[in-house]
């Protein structure tokens, strides 16, 4: 069970050498193959369809999938340096998957050296995939991988995103058949490849959930249950207001995080002159202030935030500039600020979308209020239309929703979370069998 500080961080590698006895080594590959847990230095040998390993070699006659895993074997064992009788090859290894792999390799005399770990190269990097959080690393896997000094945004990334997805699905009915297509997920065994979603689909129902008895939305404006907070249709402008601000914190943590990362990629006067370090939170911050004290008339306050705004576009020129001349530090200042503000405004699609929900929900309780009252036939449309509208509505809006939200997360958010990307652990891997083939079945051959 990892530590608190090692959950923040992808998972840690240890460089080794697996070594054993030349004459050993095909043995010790094979338990290596079988274990999957190694990313060797040189380059794997060609994927070869459906091969597969056996304990003891296959005759020449053996079947293919046995002889194709075989030439993989003996590719992978050429590429070891051999010395006075003992051979060794080089990788990465998860840190707590030594001692195992150690264990597992002593009865065929191999063994794993834990050595330095070399300057300049780049470490391979896998996030932790075990429970509940393993199932919303595709989050942030579908965007990139983690280049292994940062952090790992996981928890911070699945919570931005239920967030804005629950702002623009607010609704109680459809939160609760996202819930139960969650449900359907975790325990239906026909969907069973999809079941790995289902904690993500499970918090965004919730999420859609809360927003909905926020906005007093069941199925649309039913009545059914009071607003708490506001109802979309009727209050817009507060509404785009919580979700520039919403945005706006969003941003602020996104940045925070960054800091951390220019910290640990290059350290602190890296992070200072950073857009993505402490000189894009001075800015933000400054920012914030003068829109603060503007909207309530403060002039202390908005001068504050005047000086922090300079200060932070002084420190991002001055970093330009090191890395270019003037004039590019000029235009890159410029773009630093207009994304800034850009980045600002795209949260305004929480508080357009949670109102396209809304008005949709709106547009079929009307429909079917117009029809209900007016005979059974027209009782029967009405239930048709209440059933058939929420189900495109909940669809629709489903869908679309989702794609806005992780819209938001990867370009206003990730952009300044990373500056790179890492490179994933793909470690070596073959199935192994222990059934005994040393020959092609009567009447059968290699050319059949």
């Amino acid at each position: 069970m990892p530590s608190w500080r090692e959950s923040l961080i992808p998972v840690r590698m240890d460089r080794i050498a697996v070594v054993a006895p030349a004459d050993r080594m095909r043995d010790v590959l094979v338990r290596v193959a079988d274990a999957g847990a190694v990313e060797f230095d040189e380059a794997a040998p060609r994927p070869v369809p459906e091969a597969v390993l056996s304990v003891t070699p296959p005759s020449a006659t053996g079947r293919p999938e046995l002889l194709a895993g075989e030439a993989a074997l003996r590719e992978r064992s050429q590429a070891s340096t051999t010395r006075d009788g003992v051979s060794a090859l080089l990788g990465w290894v998860p840190a707590d998957t030594v001692a195992v792999l150690s264990e597992r390799l002593a009865p065929v005399e191999g063994a794993v050296v834990v050595l330095p770990r070399p300057r300049g190269v780049e470490v391979p990097s896998v996030l932790r995939t075990g429970g509940v959080r393993g199932s919303l690393t595709s989050l942030v896997e579908t965007y990139g991988t983690v280049p292994y000094r940062d952090m790992d945004p996981t928890p911070l990334a699945a919570g931005a995103f239920l967030l804005m997805f629950g702002m623009m699905f607010g609704d109680v009915g459809h939160g609760a058949l996202l819930l139960l297509i969650a449900v359907a997920l975790a325990f239906w065994p026909r969907l069973e490849r999809f079941r790995r979603v289902w904690p993500l689909a499970a918090g965004a129902g919730v999420a859609g959930i809360v927003f909905g008895v926020l906005y007093g939305e069941f199925f649309g404006p039913t009545g059914a249950i009071p607003a708490l907070w506001l109802r979309p249709m009727e209050r817009p402008v507060a509404l785009m207001a919580v979700a520039v601000c919403l945005g706006g914190v969003l941003l602020a943590g996104a940045l925070a995080l960054g800091t951390v990362n220019r910290v640990r990629e290059a350290g602190w006067a890296a992070a200072l002159y950073a857009p993505s370090g402490v000189a894009g939170v001075v800015l933000l911050l400054g920012l914030a202030l003068v829109a603060v004290g503007w909207y309530a008339g403060v002039v202390a306050v908005v001068v504050s935030g005047a000086v922090l705004a300079a200060l932070a576009m002084l420190l991002i020129f001055l970093g330009f500039t090191g890395e270019g001349g003037v004039f590019d530090a000029c235009v890159e200042l410029f773009d630093t600020v207009l994304g800034l503000g850009s980045n600002l405004a795209s949260f305004t699609r929480l508080a357009a979308f949670g109102l396209t929900h809304a008005a949709l929900g709106w547009i079929v309780w009307e429909g079917t209020r117009a029809l209900w009252p007016r005979g059974t036939v027209a009782a029967v449309g009405a239930v048709a239309v209440f059933v058939a509208g929420n189900l495109l509505a909940f669809a629709l809006e489903g869908l679309v929703v989702a794609i806005q939200a992780l819209r938001l997360e990867y370009y206003e958010l990730f952009s300044r979370v990373f500056q790179s990307q890492g490179r994933p652990f793909r470690p070596w891997h073959l199935p192994v069998t222990t059934e005994e083939v040393s020959a092609w079945p009567p009447g059968s051959s290699p050319s059949r």
